[in-house]
């Protein structure tokens, strides 16, 4: 069966996917649960990724350390390649981490770096959870500077025993990771899945969190996942969740939300242009000359279309969430500005600060 959806049918579908719409969720598990991965960033002009992504899910009621809680406390999520994501997704991954890593001067670098390998484990098993700085650089040879690590090798052997399912990340000191053996942070008794169920369970979690994508994508892929679509106005080929389209008839409505550049929502770029007419360019990394919405303006979703970019930073000096600008890309409606509006404000108030300039 072919669905035929019409091009707001899968907005709709994607906005639903990805919690939000007007039916916000609970907690920090369920939408992890749905959405698969948190981004982590450390970049906060208005509070790093991760939290960001949660408050435009769960709203006013989200704190920082319900996030923790459930990583270091309850161990239901677990950091892992720069996201946090639910453990039930662990099981999914053992399989690839069996076979890591595949490309030849990686595994070169391992051989050479035995001792070390083991070196780095056995300080960990001694005396883990420890952060990189705590853990001696023995490496024999050394990787070529990546731009984004200093000279020690300790990070690079951490990140690479991780993606082997050897060591993983127990918690934080700040932004800082704190490393220890796998078997001391990852439950027991996961199941035990060969690569091809692995694999279509990965796509069929990835087709859950975007609801409908390319069937086709490197973006967002989900193989045979779900079931075929097509979208009024496209030639191109879908896979879609059967259960968004069958909730297409029970529809909370929409709702305003203020989505971090690297919200996962943003992640497939031409899925973006196809279905929501949004050609979104992070302006982080661009000359401040170039930039025409701001540094790192947060993309402006009212209920399934995307609106405009909000330019806004706390001034940690004042006390303040400074607006700078309300980049509108076509005139709002009024109660759209209205409904904006409000939204600031309750930004505002989860940060705890008064809001400057959004008038």
């Amino acid at each position: 069966m072919t669905h035929r959806l019409t091009v707001d049918q899968a907005r709709r579908i994607a906005v639903r996917a990805q919690l939000l719409d007007a039916e916000r969720p609970g907690d920090v598990v369920e939408v992890a649960e749905q959405i698969g991965e948190i981004k982590i960033d450390p970049t906060a002009t208005i509070a790093p990724c991760e939290h960001t992504v949660l408050w435009s899910r769960i709203g006013w009621s989200y704190e920082a350390g319900q996030l923790r809680k459930a990583v270091e406390g309850d161990r239901l999520l677990f950091e892992f390649a720069g996201t946090f994501r639910p453990v039930s997704l662990l099981p999914l991954l053992l399989p690839e981490m069996r076979r890591w890593p595949q490309r030849e001067s990686s595994r070169q670098w391992l051989e050479a770096n035995a001792r070390f390998r083991d070196d780095v484990v056995a300080r960990l098993r001694a005396e883990g959870p420890l952060p990189a700085g705590q853990i001696p650089d023995t490496a024999a040879v050394s990787r070529p500077p990546d731009g984004w690590s200093g000279s020690s090798q300790v990070p690079h052997m951490l990140e690479f025993l991780m993606r082997q399912g050897r060591v993983a990340i127990a918690g934080r000191e700040g932004r800082h990771r704190l490393w220890d053996l796998a078997e001391r942070v990852y439950p027991a008794g996961m199941p035990d899945l060969d690569e091809d169920e692995a694999t279509h369970l990965r796509h069929e979690r990835r087709l859950q969190a975007a609801g409908i994508a390319k069937q086709r994508s490197p973006w967002t892929p989900v193989g045979d996942a779900g079931e075929p679509a097509t979208i009024e106005g496209s030639s191109r080929r879908y896979r879609v969740d059967p259960a968004a389209v069958a909730a297409l008839d029970d529809d909370a409505g929409g709702r305003v939300a203020f989505l971090n550049p690297y919200d996962g929502m943003l992640f497939d770029r031409p899925r973006l242009r196809e279905i929501f007419a949004f050609d979104y360019v992070l302006e982080q990394f661009k000359p401040k000359p170039q930039r025409r919405y701001g540094f790192f303006a947060h993309p402006i979703l009212v209920g399934d279309r995307f609106v405009g970019m909000l330019d806004a930073q706390v001034d940690r000096q004042r006390e303040v969430l400074r607006v700078d600008a309300v980049h509108e890309f076509a005139p709002l409606e009024p109660e759209e500005h209205e409904m904006v509006r409000a939204e600031i404000h309750e930004l505002g108030d989860w940060l705890g600060m008064p809001v400057d300039g959004e008038e």
